[in-house]
Parts: structure tokens; sequence; C-alpha cells
């Protein structure tokens, strides 16, 4: 894992050097093994590495056997091996065992057009000397990150914004329609940023660019599937193939010349990840990490524990199972991690993502998670929820005013209350079908935002993110209208939030995380499954489950989703109270005319006295004021 970042001008520049080195020491804690740049007049690249593969002869930039085409990557690519050898019998000559040096081989052979052969987790760049021609890719569904962004006839990109930043020709005005997004969403979604003109390179996407041209080009050169389905394969041909498939990705991912483990949480999906590697490795053991908290709602260890003993009863298995429980973290550790994401971002989770990752690091340098589950086999309880809603849709409109009579009525209790998830599912069923799944997912409505914003933001409230999602609705391939909403979230929830969320934290420890759930081809199969298979009944990831049935009890493969979260509302009641407050009220929040004072000192209040919980509202608004701050 690694920084990339790089300049590209239409006219040389004298300070190009100076800027590159610049921007790659902001990102130099995603790879403080090494450092690389390269140099050619209007051209410069410039590295940071986590060595992972190849330790000794992985330096980068790499280039080809002429020195014409050069490379750098962030990532792995994990069929780099059969792609050497196709490579090597073609008459190509490597002088490293890098993953890196695939790249520019592949580039010789077949052009731009040789980015689907690849098989990881990417965020690349290849210029071309020769051609004077730009090439940067991303990943299938967007596990590693690229920003890049116009300027005066230059292109700057970068792994994370705070590379990208550290170029001073970069425009940092704000785009006050993305902040509108993130109150709903607690995260931007992709392509756009904070930064008007700064976007992401979506997931699955190429850019090309060449000086002699005005204008890069973005497309695409893959493509989830849900409209072909596969119904001649039957529920247990399915099940082995996804058994087969998982394993496969597993063992893909453990590759490495460094110290791998596994993230394990009370869940089916890290259990599953962690069962599997364990078998792999056998002979030499598995170490598998977990924190939990006091609070016993939101503490996993118990069931970590359970999950840990289990696998080690399994044959020939050593899992070494080591846990921690952490405290409400120092209020500096949000302003770190605010820098890292370089722009609001308010998903709670990624304190815990941090913490877990910062403890795993001090015996790892890789590890494996299971992100993607949910998505790819339809874990999350929304979905149970957007299915009962599609039931309903066959009464009348009267039922939608009680619904909506009744959410007013229920207290909003918290996330992980019965009273407080009821409250949400009224108003769901009082919602029309048209915006119903992004109601679900908004946490900020605009009759809240219409109230609580000031003048910097009022005249986004109309640019309102659900219109975002009603045209990535068009390009949707399922047809079964729960399916999607799983699809829909593979778009925006997963790239946007959840994987972001996983590099920036991990990585700001230098910790390398890996995904199995998304190998592309695992995730290509689950596409053509019918829905039934993943969610049957309130049975969820079915087919996941019985794949692995054999491996883990019947309690783990059905305990509760708990999602991985941290006690937010009565943190901002007692250990944070006071900072949050200044941070809130003393900010650049009022003074800059993001918010207004009044409401927000009613939710404040309201919050303070457990009459209701705002938590997630003041943690969005907590965040965007520790990043203004910044």
């Amino acid at each position: 894992m690694c920084a990339i970042t790089g300049i590209i001008n239409h006219h040389a520049c004298a300070e190009i050097e100076r800027l590159v080195r610049r921007m790659a020491d902001a990102q130099a804690h995603r790879g403080p093994d090494d450092e690389g740049f390269f140099i050619n007049g209007d051209v410069a690249f410039g590295h940071r590495r986590l060595a992972v593969i190849s330790p000794e002869t992985g330096h980068q930039p790499i280039f080809n056997e002429d020195g014409t085409v050069v490379a750098i990557l962030n990532g792995e690519i994990y069929n780099h091996l059969e792609l050497r050898r196709e490579l090597e019998k073609k008459g190509h000559r490597f002088t490293t065992k890098s993953d890196t040096e695939t790249l520019v081989h592949l580039y010789e052979e077949l052009g731009d057009s040789f980015v689907p052969r690849l098989q990881g987790m990417f965020a690349f760049a290849i210029y071309d000397r020769y051609n004077r021609h730009l090439l940067l890719a991303r990943d299938r569904l967007g596990q590693k990150p690229l920003f890049y962004s116009m300027a005066n006839d230059m292109l700057v990109f970068a792994s994370e914004l705070s590379g990208l930043l550290a170029h001073p020709d970069v425009d940092k005005s704000l785009d006050t329609s993305a902040l509108n997004d993130y109150f709903s969403l607690l995260y931007i979604p992709e392509p756009k940023t904070v930064y008007t003109h700064v976007k992401r390179l979506p997931p699955g996407y190429t850019m090309t660019f060449s000086i002699d041209s005005p204008r890069p080009v973005v497309q695409p050169y893959w493509r989830l599937d849900f409209s072909h389905k596969n119904l001649e394969i039957n529920f247990l041909e399915a099940t082995k193939e996804v058994r087969s498939l998982v394993e496969n990705a597993v063992r893909k991912r453990m590759v490495a010349d460094v110290p791998l483990g596994v993230f394990l949480s009370g869940g089916l999906d890290s259990a599953i990840v962690a069962a599997v590697a364990a078998q792999i490795r056998s002979t030499a053991g598995c170490d598998a990490y977990t924190i939990g908290f006091a609070d016993a709602a939101y503490d996993e260890r118990a069931a970590a524990r359970a999950t840990a003993a289990a696998i080690s009863r399994l044959p020939g298995v050593n899992l070494r199972h080591h846990e921690l429980e952490v405290t409400p973290a120092d209020f500096d550790v949000l302003r770190k991690l605010i820098r890292h994401f370089g722009q609001p971002f308010a998903d709670a989770s990624m304190l815990p993502t941090f913490l877990l990752s910062q403890f795993t690091r001090t015996g790892l340098t890789v590890a494996l998670s299971g992100d993607g589950a949910d998505e790819i086999f339809g874990g999350y309880e929304r979905y149970i929820a957007m299915r009962m809603f599609h039931t309903m849709q066959r009464l009348r409109r009267p039922t939608q005013v009680m619904f909506k009579a009744f959410a007013t009525i229920l207290p909003d209790s918290g996330e992980r209350t019965f009273r407080g998830r009821l409250r949400r599912l009224c108003q769901l069923f009082a919602n029309s079908k048209e915006n119903a799944y992004f109601s679900l997912l908004d946490r900020c409505p605009a009759s809240i935002r219409k109230r609580l914003f000031g003048p910097r933001l009022h005249d986004s409230v109309n640019n309102d993110c659900m219109l975002l999602f009603a045209e990535i609705e068009k390009s949707l391939t399922a047809t079964d209208f729960t399916e999607r909403c799983s699809e829909l979230d593979i778009h925006t929830y997963l790239p946007g939030d959840v994987l972001t969320k996983v590099d920036i934290a991990s990585m700001a420890c230098a910790l390398e995380v890996r995904s199995p759930f998304l190998d592309h081809e695992l995730v290509e199969f689950a596409a053509t499954l019918p829905w039934d298979f993943k969610l049957h009944g309130n049975n969820r990831k079915r087919i996941l489950k019985a794949a692995f049935a054999d491996l883990l009890p019947n309690e783990i493969m059905n305990c509760r989703k708990r999602g991985f979260g941290v006690p937010l509302a009565a943190w901002l009641r007692t250990t944070w109270r006071k900072q949050a407050e200044e941070a809130l009220f003393d900010g650049p929040l009022f003074s800059e005319g993001f918010v207004e004072r009044v409401p927000l000192l009613k939710i404040w209040n309201a919050h303070q006295s457990a009459r209701s919980d705002w938590s997630y509202l003041l943690w969005t608004l907590l965040m965007l004021s520790l990043f203004l701050d910044k």
C-alpha cells in the first residue's frame, strides 16, 4: 500500500520537483518505508511506499526495459505472478519481483486496454514518455482512492486530498452542494469532493490525458450487471461456488512478505474471513485483532471470543486472538482523523476503525476484513425494511398519513433502540416510492436543513442529493425492487462511505487492509444469483451462511448485526461534552455563516437533556467544524 501523486503540465515548470516532493511528503503516513520520484520537464511523479510485496526490489517509480514507460501504484495486483509468466513468454524482461512492474509491460503489450486484466485493489498512474500520454485507473469497486484537479492547463492527482492540496495552484473553493449532500449522507458522494474543482476518479474508471490535448478523458472499463440472472443454477450448486470463490479470494489476499492477519468483530463476515484464513495458515498460525467498549450495546468482544474459540476448534487451526478495550478517544484523535480525510466525513465508525487499525498495526502490516459482504449478499436490515415498504405500497394513501403521525409521536431514542428503529420505519412507510430508500438513509431531512443552515449554505438546500440518487437509479440493472437498493449501495455507500473510511483510517496507521468479499469475480457471480438466494424472508446473507455452515456454529451464523459503532450519544453528553460544545459554538460554523445559532442551541440542549437523541446531527456538525477549523 502506498501513496501516489503527480503533476502533468502543458508547459515546463521550474518548481515541479519541489512541488511534487511536497505533495508526496503530505502523504508520508501512507508509505513510511520508501520514497521515489520521476521528473521529466513538464511531468513529475511522486511515490511513498509501504513495503508489502518484495520489500527489497519494489522501489517505485518502475520503468520498462528502455525507460519510456513509467508507473506508480497504490494497492496490490493479486494476479501479478500469472500475468508476469504470460508476459515473460512474450519476451518481456522483469528486473524486480514487484507487482507494479507488471503494469509497464502490460501497457507495452496492450496499451490502455490492459486494465480489465487486473485483479486487485489499485489506483495507478502510467506515463508514456514517447507519446506524452498519461493513464490513470482505479479498481472496480473503489477500494483505493484517486483525487484529481485541473488548474491552469495542469492536471494534478494524488491518493489523498492532503497530497493534492499541497499544490498551491489547486483551487480550494468549497462546494456548498457537496456539503448539503454531506448532511444527508454523512459523507460526500463520489465523484464530488468538498472542493468545487477537485474530483474523485470513479471506481471502475480510467482517465487518459495527453499533454498535447486540452482536457482529460474519463470513461468506464467495468460495470456490474444484475440483469442477467442464472436461473439454471440451484441453491446447492450456487452455495458450493460461493464457497470456492470466497476461499480463492482469501487465498489471493494472503500473499505478502510482511506479517498478515485478520480483523475479527462479532459478526459473520469477519468470522468467515478469519476461519478461511486460519485454515490456509494452519502451519504458521493466524493472528486476529478485536477492540471493544465498556458500553455493552457497542461491545463485540464476547461474540469475537466465541468466534475465535469456534475457529480454534477446527482441525489443524492455530488462531491467536488479541483484544483491547478502548475508551473515548482523546479529542485530538478526531482532529487528526479529519485532517487525514481532508474533507467532512461523519460516519462515526471511522473512530473504532482507526483504533482497531492502530491496535492491529502493533503486530501486523496487512489485515483482511469482511467489508463488502453486506452490499453484495443482502446483509443490511434496511433491505428487509424496503421489502416491507414495497408490500405496504398496496395500501391506500391514508395509511401513509397514519405512519407519518406515528413517526412524529415516537421519540428519537437512539439508533440501537427498538423505538428508534420503529420511528425510522414509520418515516419510511410515510414516504412515496420515488424517494423511499433515500428517506431511509437521509440523516438530516430538508425540513431540518432549512432551519439550521446559515447564509453560506441556505441556497444549497434546493440541490437535494435525492436528485443525485434518482439519477443513479436510472442506470441500475437489477429488476427486483429490494435488490436495486443493494445495487445502489454498491455505487454510493460502499465507495463513498465504507471503503473511504477503511482506507483513510487504516492508512493513517500505515496498515494495509484487504477485502476478500470485494473480489470482482465473486461480486460478478453474486450479481447473477436470484435475490432470494441472498435475502430469504428475514434471513439475510442466506447463501453466505449456507456456504460456511460447517465452519461456524449456528449462533455465530445468525447473530444480530450490530454495526461497528461507538456510543456517540453518551460521549457527547459526558466525556466529549465540553470540547464538542466549544467546537460547535466557538468555532467557524457561526462566524463563517454555515449554521444558525438558535436552532443549533435548541438541538444541543434537547440532546443534553436526553429528551431526544441528536447525536448523528451533532456529530455531523462537529466534523464539519473541525474540518473548517483546520
